[in-house]
């Protein structure tokens, strides 16, 4: 388990910026090292954020993306294209912009194909998709991410573990199928926290006063089952990355000023 680090940029849009920058520098690092990386991606409003800010970055042409895997933390359990999906907005924002190898985007599987509409059976193709990608160094069934971002919920929520819910309690499966979600829709598929823990880093990402309270309480030694951010850290680094309006909770002593 890794110690928290926390950086506090002035504003979202400044954050993304900051976060994207930091992602370009840790893949290309990465890929000069053994020849890929692997990255796994969040949606909601800080996570598209992050990457179309990468879009925008003119140092994003210093990565291979052809020599990226992607994958995601959690999946709406919709219909292939539907604009509420994380895939639908990671390729809005990025994905389609740039030259990607296709056998390398390990997208969750939709609703209404392979699988019908079951996202335990979806989850459990995705598990089985990680541990095919897993290497014998790897921790465990699942391929040790460079890096895996992680949106917080204004409830703590990370990936589709929402607190005191079955997801945020599991400590076998790597992925679980999620019923009944507190946030529409409510069929979800997502990494569970063992998964999420594999990864050498995790960037937690958090921006405006709705998430204030969220980030307090998960750097507060609260529990993974009540708040599920408190559980997701990295092998060697976990970073929570906010804005001032997020941090508004924190007592100054936990980042360093010139952080701000």
């Amino acid at each position: 388990m890794s110690a928290p680090q926390i950086v506090v940029h002035r504003d979202k849009e400044l954050m993304a910026q900051a976060a994207a920058a930091r992602l370009i520098t840790k893949i290309v690092d990465a890929q000069a090292a053994r020849g890929s990386a692997s990255v796994v991606l969040t949606g909601g409003r800080n996570g598209n954020g992050l990457l179309a800010a990468l879009a925008a970055a003119p140092a994003r042409d210093a990565v291979d993306f052809s020599r990226l895997d992607l994958w995601w933390g959690d999946e709406r359990f919709l219909p292939d294209g539907d604009p509420e999906r994380n895939v639908t907005q990671a390729r809005e924002a990025l994905l389609d912009a740039v030259d990607l190898d296709p056998a390398r985007v390990h997208e969750m599987p939709a609703s209404h194909g392979a699988y019908g509409n079951d996202p335990d059976a979806a989850a459990e193709a995705y598990a089985a998709e990680l541990a095919a990608a897993a290497g014998p160094e790897d921790h465990g069934p699942v391929p040790s991410f460079d890096v895996l971002l992680l949106g917080v919920g204004p409830d703590t929520h990370v990936a589709s573990l929402f607190p005191e819910q079955p997801g945020a309690r599991e400590s076998e499966r790597m992925v679980v199928g999620v019923r009944g979600a507190p946030k529409p829709p409510p069929n979800r598929v997502s990494l569970t926290l063992p998964a999420i823990r594999s990864a050498r880093e995790v960037w937690l990402l958090a921006a405006g006063e709705d998430k204030a309270q969220a980030v307090t309480i998960a750097l507060s030694g609260a529990g993974e089952v009540q708040a599920p951010a408190a559980g997701a850290y990295g092998r060697t680094r976990t970073l929570w990355l906010l804005d001032r309006a997020a941090a508004a909770g924190l007592p100054r002593s936990l980042y360093p000023p010139a952080s701000a």
